[in-house]
């Protein structure tokens, strides 16, 4: 069965389950620490316990969405992965959705090409993405989401559509042209990212940085500048 887009909405059992904790006061704390930190300890231990399992279900979602796809993924199966109860997941982001939401956050920060000169922005480009591949796991994550379900999928059009084609829109000959050059840019750096960061295709992984660059901007710099064929 074909995976949807996740609604606003939760579903049972889960809804529930958020509902039965939504009264229960104050920060969750770790899992199995039952007392919660000393009072000393309270303003510094809380807010590090509160990030280490952000963290912790925000890695196990995104490896559980790649692997079942948003419908079959649940709640119980992401907690156990994390090694935490189901509830921690409820307290934190409310439903299956809010979690979805959370987990394939993605942030390009696409650097102004209007500020580069022209012949170079190709490879511009094409060296923040690889940084950017490398220093944030969730684009990788996402990547292995985005082939096995459609919400995950749809995740990353969106990406496109609102965080690269206005920084292509900026540079390329015919700014209504945005959308298609911004899908044969995307064709070149997200093909490179899955050889190079899920698929470990051995010789895009022994590609220095300069030897990527060397190898995609020229193709990319067509794509972003050249007139239309």
């Amino acid at each position: 069965m074909a995976d949807h887009a996740p609604s606003a909405a939760g579903t049972a059992p889960e809804d529930a389950l958020a509902a039965a904790l939504s009264g229960d006061p104050g920060d969750p704390g770790d899992p199995g620490d039952p007392a919660g930190p000393a009072p000393g300890e309270a303003a510094a231990a809380r807010p590090r316990r509160s990030a280490a399992t952000r963290a912790a279900i925000l890695t196990a979602a995104r490896d559980r969405f790649a692997a079942d796809g948003y419908e079959r993924a649940t709640i119980r199966a992401i907690a156990r992965d994390a090694g935490i109860d189901p509830s921690m997941v409820m307290r934190y982001y409310g439903n299956k959705a809010g979690l979805f939401a959370a987990a394939s956050e993605i942030e390009v920060h696409a650097p102004d090409l209007s500020h580069v000169p022209r012949d170079q922005a190709a490879a511009r480009l094409v060296r923040h993405f690889l940084e950017r591949w490398e220093c944030d796991e969730t684009f990788t994550a996402m990547m292995r989401v985005g082939v096995t379900n459609e919400a995950g999928a749809e995740r990353m059009r969106g990406v496109l559509a609102e965080q690269i084609e206005p920084v292509l829109a900026a540079v390329c000959p015919v700014p209504e042209e945005a959308p298609t050059r911004a899908a044969l840019v995307a064709s070149q750096i997200l093909g490179m990212a899955l050889c190079r960061y899920v698929l470990h295709v051995p010789p895009a992984v022994g590609l220095s940085h300069d030897e990527v660059v060397a190898w995609l901007a020229p193709t990319i710099q067509r794509y972003l500048t050249a007139e239309r064929p």
